[in-house]
């Protein structure tokens, strides 16, 4: 079944401002201000009574002479004992003062995770408490560390929503150790607290709570709700699905677990306690009447109140108070998005059939097609580094290829390449890079620096900014989020960038999972301190390869170093400039304290106080590329320490940290990150629980294989050099359908179909002619259809495409699907493409090479066929599928080839017009290719007309602009016109 969507209120019906809500502000209870009193006289009492007791009963700690040889030779009595113990009190009370120190400090500011004072274990978690109490009356103490958890908690009252967001920071600080020690038990628990929910909720009636506006920095969350009311924070799945998708007072839905506004009514379960907080709707005075009719209406929708219809016939319904019973289902984890394009794009209909639902998903890896942006990636460097192979091909030999087609993937690899072009968003990724740097050269612009993002979230086409701290107010077209730590874009005004000369400013974010429709890319440069990640070795390695692939393939980053250690060193292929292997820790730490050292000496030299300002000025593409260190090996407590060290100034200087660790506890850790077999990414103090974005074993070795198979130095002869698809080209093989592709599109033995699908069909053929090693269903319908389609539109598209190409004489079918289910054309519908590789494989592989007369016919009809680029005539908009072909590399490079082999053949018998005719017939397909100017040069040096040559050296000159001529023509035109230089300048 495909997935519900609930109305969204960033719909294209919806307005986009709304008008806020009348909401009730939640004040501080009795009960607190008398914790604050207690916590400031414990501490009054620990800091100042301590130290006055000690100085009026004992003494100073400190002796007044300084003689350890006389201490030494004296004898050991009950005073000296009671010296020594007294002197241990001072030490304890000098160690709990500046736990104070350091938790007071974290607290007031706001940024940074709390230092850890030596040997102050306990100390230091009462000193965290005493201090949280104290502050309770003031700001939150969920404020003390830097989160992701502040994401989509609240709204400013004139902004969209964003769809899905991470939970608040669960509990004070505090409490933050104590649950970090059992995230692994929550999930065992989950279950039988809510198992335990229904019969709670029959110990007491429905009780209702409305959401509180922010105080300070601090943001309501269902999280923190459900750990007041109900005991435990991870019952906040509970408050959701009595919940969700349920209209609330402004006409808005909660449809996220983390989506929740100020002046929204929850329903809870009926064991929520707390006061009142938790409001009845016919019995809390305190409610104003207009909120209390809120509740009211609100109590009346819902599966509750659809029970309690249903149980009125059997008198188990309570109409008067409206706050009957109600039935909390067992909470299930909403599916992972569906394929690809969904993060910058707009979401595709309701109907349209997710990866698990299609029936032509054989063999194509889930991890990839849920990962648009690193599928993206992965296509985009896979295509350069084949169009590179082609390139080295043509050049390695004077007057030859050595390849003329990359090989053709074949088992693991085939598939993963299929699943990289249904997943892939390139889309998504140019607007995403845009975006940012967009938003550079705007501040750029404005004399502001960059400030320090931590995260993004892709939603529904949106990008959302999530800021370290306040940076006033984004220029346009960006507007603040839900607080004035988020930037918010939208899609539509995120096609109106252009691309801009900046440095990318957050090279460093990296997709980490999906929350439903939204997409977390973590800005691991940014971190104050060492990321960890705990689970299983395998999970935790699908994770550093996802990572390591995006962050070395990303299109929004310039250039960037990304160290493996302890994993990937098979991933190095993917990108030899971006990607390194180290072979231990030691060699980590050698290499990144030499760095640091020099990152902070060049920041000071340059005047920046971070990479980030250092992006933004004259020395911008040069200088701050991030260096990311992927650690899979887990260290040992003294070199976690000393990367914890490395760490503390790391955000600062553009560098960051990954660490793996199969305990859960990594010293030095300021974010802490679990992956469960399940593949959900768990991050409780971080509000974070995610569909982990993984890179498995298999995938990774078949991507690595596609890579390696397309790098230029692979094999003694580089690609294969026989095409995948030969046609006869004799006579007797004259095909039933010929469809033209190079130059404008034309297709004959065929009827032109009727109606709009016409378009989808030629489309449709195009693609399978261009693949006749066949295409699996779901590329097909991704490269048609980029948004998505259901399964039936898809199989409609392809009877109505049989129908048309109809069958051979034989009664078969002319489209097939072969024993993998991949879709293949028979051999009797070609394109010209086919017949001009065929055509040139046989002049100089086949019959021309024993035959001097065979070798210039074929040539000669092969270069008739060309007419212009590939599809030229295509409508704007459609076949954007090519960007992720090389054909537009092949194409101008067999061109070139045929038309060299033909002015060779030509110059053999000194007919120099000829091969200059057969040139210049190549050239219009292939304007850029050196080679084939260099030998215009030859035949035209052959023609001993110095006065011709010096016009196709000014020629040459004017089509190379500022770059000037290549070093070989220049080199070839000194060898054949020494003077052309002189000859060149006096013909102006």
């Amino acid at each position: 079944m495909p997935r519900r969507r609930s109305p969204s209120p960033s719909s294209s019906t919806a307005p986009r401002n709304r008008t806020p809500q009348p909401v009730r502000v939640r004040r501080r209870t009795f009960g607190d201000f008398v914790k604050a009193f207690l916590a400031f006289v414990a501490l009054a009492v620990l800091l100042v009574g301590v130290p006055v007791a000690l100085a009026m009963t004992a003494g100073w700690p400190f002796p007044e002479t300084f003689e350890p040889m006389e201490w030494l030779k004296q004898d050991i009595s009950v005073s000296t004992f009671l010296s020594i113990l007294t002197f241990v009190v001072w030490l304890a009370w000098a160690q709990f003062t500046a736990c104070v120190l350091v938790e007071m400090k974290a607290a007031l500011s706001g940024v940074g995770v709390p230092g850890r004072v030596p040997g102050a274990g306990p100390s230091q978690l009462l000193a965290r408490q005493l201090v949280a109490a104290l502050l309770l009356v003031g700001a939150t103490a969920a404020s003390f560390t830097p989160s992701l958890a502040q994401l989509g908690q609240t709204y400013d009252d004139n902004q969209r929503p964003t769809v899905a967001a991470a939970q608040q920071t669960p509990g004070l600080f505090a409490q933050q150790q104590e649950q970090a020690a059992g995230t692994a038990a929550a999930v065992a628990e989950q279950a039988s607290h809510t198992e335990a929910a229904p019969a709670a909720k029959k110990q007491g009636d429905t009780k209702f709570y409305r959401i509180q506006p922010p105080e300070g920095r601090h943001h309501d969350s269902l999280w923190e709700i459900a750990e007041r009311h109900l005991g435990d924070g991870r019952r906040y799945k509970e408050i959701f699905e009595l919940n969700k998708d349920r209209a609330q007072p402004d006409g808005s839905r909660l449809s996220e677990a983390s989506l929740i506004r100020p002046g929204w009514i929850m329903e809870m379960p009926g064991d929520a306690r707390g006061g009142d907080l938790v409001e009845m709707p016919d019995d809390a005075p305190e409610v104003s009447p207009e909120v209390r009719q809120q509740i009211s209406d609100y109590a009346r929708t819902g599966d509750g109140a659809q029970e309690q219809g249903g149980d009125q016939a059997q008198g188990s319904g309570d109409e008067g108070s409206g706050g009957g019973t109600a039935h909390v289902d067992l909470p299930q984890q909403r599916p992972a998005p569906g394929t690809g394009h969904a993060d910058l794009q707009r979401p595709a209909p309701d109907q349209v059939a997710t990866p698990a639902q299609d029936s032509s998903s054989f063999g194509l890896p889930e991890a990839l097609l849920t990962a648009p942006l690193l599928a993206a990636g992965l296509l985009g460097a896979l295509g350069h580094r084949r169009r590179q192979a082609l390139w080295q091909s043509a050049f390695a030999g004077i007057g030859g290829r050595r390849g003329m087609e990359p090989p053709t993937p074949t088992g693991d690899a085939l598939d993963v390449q299929d699943a990289l072009l249904v997943g892939a968003d390139p889309e998504g990724v140019r607007l995403l890079d845009r975006s940012l740097r967009g938003l550079a050269a705007s501040l750029a612009a404005e004399s502001r620096p960059l400030p320090t993002v931590y995260a993004a979230w892709m939603s529904n086409g949106d990008l959302h900014l999530q800021l370290a701290q306040p940076s006033g107010k984004p220029p346009s077209p960006w507007q603040l989020g839900q607080d004035q730590t988020f930037w918010m874009l939208a899609r539509a005004d995120a096609e109106t960038y252009e691309d801009v000369d900046t440095a990318a400013p957050y090279p460093g974010l990296v997709s980490l999972g999906t929350m439903d429709d939204s997409r977390l890319l973590l800005n691991l440069e940014s971190v104050p301190g060492i990321v960890s990640l705990s689970g299983r070795e395998e999970d935790r390695a699908a994770v550093f390869a996802s990572v390591a692939a995006e962050l070395a393939t990303n299109g929004w980053s310039d250039r960037m170093t990304i160290t493996l250690v302890g994993f990937g060193e098979d991933l190095t292929a993917l990108a030899p400039s971006r990607l390194r292997h180290l072979d231990g820790i030691e060699a980590l730490i050698e290499t990144m304290e030499a760095e640091t050292r020099q990152r902070r000496g060049a920041l000071g030299a340059a005047g920046h106080d971070s990479v980030l300002t250092g992006r933004t000025g004259p020395a911008q593409h040069t200088r701050w590329a991030p260096h990311l260190v992927l650690l899979a090996a887990e260290p040992s407590p003294e070199d976690a320490m000393t990367l914890a060290e490395l760490a503390a100034d790391a955000s600062r200087l553009g560098i960051g940290y990954l660490v793996g660790t199969g305990s859960g506890d990594l010293p030095g850790a300021a974010w802490e990150m679990e992956i469960t077999g399940e593949g959900r990414l768990l991050a409780p103090l971080l509000g974070l629980e995610l569909d982990g974005q993984l890179l498995p074993a298999a995938e990774r070795r078949a991507v690595v294989e596609l890579f390696t198979d397309a790098d230029p130095e692979h094999g003694p002869d580089g690609p294969g050099t026989t095409p995948p698809f030969l046609v006869d080209i004799s006579e007797q093989g004259r095909p039933a359908v010929y469809a033209r592709l190079v130059g404008p599109y034309e297709i004959i033995g065929l009827e032109t179909p009727d109606g709009e699908r016409s378009a989808l069909l030629h489309e449709a053929l195009a693609l399978l002619l261009l693949h006749r090693e066949g295409v699996h269903p779901r590329v097909l319908s991704s490269a048609l259809w980029p948004r998505g389609v259901t399964d039936d539109v898809r199989e409609a598209l392809l009877d109505r495409l049989r129908d048309w190409l109809g069958t051979d004489p034989d009664g078969t079918p002319r489209l097939r699907t072969d024993d993998a289910g991949r879709l293949t054309l028979a051999k009797s519908v070609v394109s010209d493409l086919d017949v001009l590789r065929s055509l040139y494989h046989e002049a100089t592989r086949g019959k021309g090479v024993d035959s001097r007369a065979v070798r210039g016919r074929l040539l000669t009809d092969a270069l008739v066929l060309v007419r212009g680029p590939l599809l030229a005539d295509r409508p704007e908009g459609r076949y954007r599928w090519l960007t992720h072909e090389i054909v537009d590399a092949q194409l101008p490079l067999l061109v070139a080839d045929t038309g060299l082999a033909l002015a060779e053949f030509h110059m053999e018998k000194n007919r120099a017009e000829k091969a200059i005719e057969a040139l210049n017939a190549a050239l219009r397909t292939a304007p850029s290719d050196e080679r084939l100017w260099n030998e215009l040069l030859r035949a035209t040096h052959a023609l001993d007309d110095p006065q011709r040559l010096t016009a196709l050296a000014s020629d040459l000159l004017t089509r190379s602009g500022a770059r000037g001529l290549p070093p070989r023509t220049e080199a070839l035109l000194d060898e054949l016109l020494p003077t052309w230089r002189d000859a060149v300048a006096a013909a102006g």
